[in-house]
């Protein structure tokens, strides 16, 4: 039985909903952050809903709060958002012929690593309904949870938005500590970023925050990269099956 477009449109939806529940509680975090750089709640809402990017975005609310230029705010996201540019041409692979120019725009905007999990893990071809009613859940869940977060920030007292604060910070540390407890590579690339970033805090004091990300990011990964490189694979496996 072939499934219609609303049916692939309600299995994204579903698919996405525990999505958009971490994003909501994750984002309130980023809202919190936003407000207390300065920026209105109108402000962190349209910041969440044009980017959709977490690293992302508060790096970026960092560059603004420390007055950073254009070229600076346009390197960090760079540095950091590059790795979905990856990710959706590996998505493509997957797409089906109903995917055209503009359609493949608009799945663009949704791809996040924890969408990208999901869709590369579906068996058969995308569907562009499915990708936007994932899209939408996740989106609304990130948009909705800036919002909130952004509101409280601006009622609630500071020693209670300092604690809150700690929420986007929580997700970093869950997207990295189990990798690096099973990689030596990651865990290396951790380390160093975190070593690099406490030197340019305290020996660099005059390098912004926005190169400091940019030179701690690339100089992690490329020490990790040269200390633990990958394997080649065995001459059978080369190519693939004919």
């Amino acid at each position: 039985m072939t499934e219609t477009k609303p049916h692939f449109f309600r299995r994204g939806l579903l698919h996405g909903l525990p999505i958009g529940l971490g994003y909501l509680s994750v984002s309130f975090g980023f809202g919190i952050m936003a407000v207390r750089a300065g920026m209105s709640v109108l402000e962190a809402t349209l910041i969440s809903l044009l980017n959709l990017t977490s690293a992302g975005q508060a790096a970026g609310v960092n560059v603004i709060a420390a007055g950073g230029s254009l070229a600076e705010m346009a390197l960090v996201q760079l540095t950091i958002n590059i790795r979905y540019a990856l990710m959706a041409l590996s998505l493509s692979q997957k797409c089906s012929k109903r995917f055209r120019t503009p359609q493949r725009m608009l799945g663009a905007y949704g791809i996040t690593d924890e969408i990208f999990g999901v869709c590369a893990a579906q068996p058969g071809a995308l569907e562009p309904p499915y990708l936007y009613g994932m899209t939408l859940i996740a989106a609304a869940g990130w948009v909705l949870g800036t919002f909130l977060g952004a509101f409280a920030g601006a009622l609630l007292p500071a020693r209670v938005t300092a604690a809150l604060g700690i929420l986007l910070y929580g997700m970093f540390l869950a997207i990295i500590v189990p990798p690096a407890k099973k990689d030596k590579a990651i865990l290396c690339a951790v380390l160093a970023a975190a070593g690099l970033s406490v030197l340019c805090r305290y020996l660099i004091p005059a390098l912004s925050e926005g190169f400091a990300v940019i030179l701690c990011a690339v100089t992690a990964a490329a020490a990790a990269a040269i200390l633990f490189p990958r394997p080649d694979e065995p001459d059978g496996e080369e190519g693939g099956t004919a």
